[in-house]
């Protein structure tokens, strides 16, 4: 049986043939789930990677919790399991859609939209510092454009103060890179010897202590940012706390990982960025064309509420049961040739953002995002092409690059 759940294996590539093989053979597999690089062993898990069958894992909240278990891989910590159902991602309706129906009033249309011509001047403002500044042409795209791209617009939208825009990436980094080594400080261990989760109370302490006094001072000084709308929206102490934690992360990571994932694409594909420079490929489909071949989440976990079947195979209540984005989004029952980049790829049912009721909050916000800075590389910038190797994060969560050095000097195409 392929294995799929090591986080090392993702630092070499997505393993998509591992994934062939399930979806062919075993599409809803039994995972072992040992030690690794002193993270503890689990019970298992079944791994979900056809299409049709992710999306209704999704879609089922009453079969598939997000409650139970909460939504990673490996098992919480019991003890901080009622912490992490305070924040929306780890509940099932109704009480999540009462969360989500509270934020969503901060996080309108209108107001994303707003952001829109800041996105495109932010990412014309550092292609150019990226180029002016490139050592033989070249520049590492992750450091110099897409992070903080990424960062510099989520702390727009909400409304956080430029001095203390560093801290939001140093807490992404921490909860979003801990499988990784190099991209990680070393964890901190807790009295038994074994590394903390870093989405446990002990280590969020201080984003949840920024997070009151952010609340307190827009209370005081309002202004027309997420923050704000929050504040003044009827949370509770720990639910606002939670909302911070979740768009603080998961707002940030989404577009740190795609940009970068989608420019890897194009440079490795110089035919299909060709159809996009010349506008052949509409750019909103080239957009979901990379979002469907570099899903910024590999996985989501849910537990099983009830004995249940699937894909007939008998699951039992309590069993976790992980989806595979990735996997799903090149299944062969649904994208013809799902191995090759067709920027102009139509209809396209990519499951990046998710599907069910916690389909992604900030999908409209990461698209306007992606495609203002595809727009600005095709009008500023040489076809993209490697200098040398990327780096990938080594995680079984996120799909991050963590380095990307492109060619940024040259003949635009």
């Amino acid at each position: 049986m392929p294995d799929v759940f090591d986080p090392r294996l993702y630092a070499a590539g997505v393993p998509h043939e591992r994934y062939r093989v399930l979806r062919e053979r075993y599409p809803v597999a039994w995972q072992e789930e040992p030690e690794v690089q002193g993270w503890p062993a689990g019970p298992g898990f079944w791994a979900v990677t056809r299409h049709a069958d992710v999306v209704r894992v999704l879609r089922d909240h009453t079969a598939y919790s997000s409650w139970l278990g909460a939504t990673q891989i490996r098992d919480p910590d019991p003890a901080d399991l009622p912490f992490l159902r305070r924040t929306m991602l780890n509940q099932d309706p109704p009480e999540h859609g009462r969360l989500r129906r509270l934020v969503s009033r901060a996080f309108t249309p209108a107001r994303v939209d707003a952001f829109a011509g800041r996105a495109r001047e932010r990412a014309r403002t550092l292609l150019a510092a990226a180029r002016d500044g490139a050592e033989d042409g070249a520049a590492d795209l992750v450091r110099t454009v897409t992070d903080e791209y990424a960062l510099l617009n989520l702390t727009d939208l909400l409304g956080v103060p430029a001095a203390d825009r560093g801290l939001l990436l140093e807490w992404t980094v921490r909860v979003i890179g801990y499988q990784d080594p190099e991209d990680a400080p070393a964890p901190l261990l807790g009295p038994d010897g074994k590394p903390l989760n870093p989405r446990s109370p002990a280590l969020l302490g201080e984003m949840f202590g920024y997070a009151r006094e952010l609340a307190a001072y827009k209370r005081a000084h309002p202004a027309d940012d997420v923050m704000t709308a929050l504040a003044q929206g009827g949370l509770d102490p720990a639910e606002l706390e939670m909302f911070f934690f979740l768009l603080t992360v998961a707002g940030n990571d989404t577009v740190r990982s795609a940009a970068p994932g989608g420019l890897l694409a194009l440079a490795r594909d110089p035919d299909a960025y060709r159809t996009l420079a010349d506008g052949t490929a509409p750019v909103d489909r080239a957009v979901e064309e990379l979002l469907r071949v570099h899903p910024p989440v590999l996985s989501f976990r849910r537990t099983a509420a009830r004995d249940t079947e699937l894909a007939g195979t008998r699951i039992r209540a309590g069993d976790k049961v992980v989806v595979f984005h990735a996997s799903a989004n090149h299944d062969e029952r649904v994208f013809t040739d799902p191995h090759r980049l067709d920027l102009g790829r139509a209809p396209n049912p990519h499951v990046s953002f998710g599907d069910g009721p916690h389909v992604c909050l900030g999908a409209h916000f990461a698209r306007l995002q992606l495609r203002a800075l595809y727009e600005e590389w095709r009008t500023a910038m040489p076809a993209p092409e490697l200098t040398a190797e990327p780096r990938r994060l080594v995680s079984n969560f996120i799909n991050g690059v963590t380095r990307l050095p492109l060619r940024v000097s040259g003949p635009r195409r």
